[in-house]
């Protein structure tokens, strides 16, 4: 009698452990990047993705859906079952200057997603042509508000990071300038090459090769710290504009509703990869620095971004058709 009722609670027992929720993730993992192949998201999220391939039993892969302002990747990721396999590179442009300057995105920033953590911030820099007879972020600010709107400035486009870092210059400085638009960030440092315009503000990652090979001159940094990259050169916020702070950056969400314990394991190994040595130094390469942190801070930062764009947008009367 004793032994069949030990038979009867182990086979009573098996469906239990069958129905036991087996560890995430089962599948493998995808991440959408929302623009094409090559660039900053992009190169720094498989770097990402080949580091949690290694960390996790499945694994990561990338898929790009590039177009409309990174629009339509959001609204991808948003739209995804909140179950992990779905996750999504969010980004400065996507996440805090899109809803600022479009009428129409099909994605709240704010309420479509569960933020999980940053991953790296994109210093950008004002850099001069060598025949621009001002070196300081001090002297250009003088020279521009001696002649306003004087001093062609070239942008990767409107609405672009470099734009609104631009619109925010003028704005916390007292200052105009004639914004020169371009379509993409190759075109323009082509001309501030060639000296057809002499200033820009543009990435690290870009502008680097240049500034080594004496081509351009770099002025000030935008982000609060000094880039590791060159930390000879002042930041905006040290010279002429107290606060200042200005940059791209790439984190990491997910569809709303994501799972607590989900949320928290990504944004552990998250910050497990971007603490590794030769991962600090690969981003450095790549002209980022990352930046850890717990879903909730990533979470405020975002809304501090959205704050800061929403009011930059309309102060200089930033808006694009969408």
């Amino acid at each position: 009698m004793t032994r069949r009722r030990a038979l009867l609670g182990a086979a009573l027992a098996m469906p239990a452990i069958g129905r036991a929720q087996a560890p995430w993730p089962e599948k493998p993992v995808k991440i959408i990047v929302p623009f094409p192949p090559g660039q900053a998201a992009d190169i720094l999220t498989r770097v990402l993705a080949d580091e949690l391939s290694r960390r996790w039993p499945q694994r990561v892969v990338v898929e790009n859906r590039g177009g409309g302002a990174g629009a339509p990747g959001l609204e991808a990721g948003a739209r995804a079952a909140p179950d992990g396999y779905t996750l999504t590179a969010g980004t400065s442009g996507t996440l805090s200057v899109n809803p600022s300057v479009l009428p129409r995105i099909p994605y709240d920033a704010e309420r479509d997603f569960t933020f999980i953590g940053n991953v790296a911030v994109l210093p950008l820099l004002i850099v001069a042509h060598p025949s621009f007879p001002h070196r300081t972020a001090q002297a250009l600010v003088a020279a521009a508000k001696a002649a306003p709107g004087g001093i062609d400035l070239a942008t990767a486009g409107p609405a672009t990071s470099q734009h609104m870092s631009a619109e925010l210059f003028s704005h916390r400085t007292g200052t105009r300038f004639n914004m020169v638009h371009y379509r993409g960030s190759g075109p323009a440092m082509a001309d501030l090459l060639g000296g057809t315009v002499p200033l820009m503000f543009d990435s690290v990652t870009s502008s680097l090769p240049h500034i080594q090979a004496g081509k351009i001159i770099p002025l000030a940094v935008t982000t609060p710290d000094r880039a590791p990259q060159l930390p000879e050169v002042a930041t905006i916020a040290e010279t002429v504009a107290p606060g200042y702070g200005a940059y791209g950056w790439t984190g990491l969400v997910g569809p709303a509703g994501l799972p607590e314990t989900i949320t928290r394991k990504v944004n552990a190994d998250l910050n497990a990869v971007l603490s590794e040595a030769a991962i600090r130094a690969r981003f450095l390469e790549l002209g980022a620095t990352v930046a850890p942190g717990t879903p909730d801070e990533f979470g405020a930062f975002v809304r501090r971004e959205i704050a800061q764009w929403r009011e930059v947008a309309r102060i200089a009367n930033v808006r694009l058709e969408g």
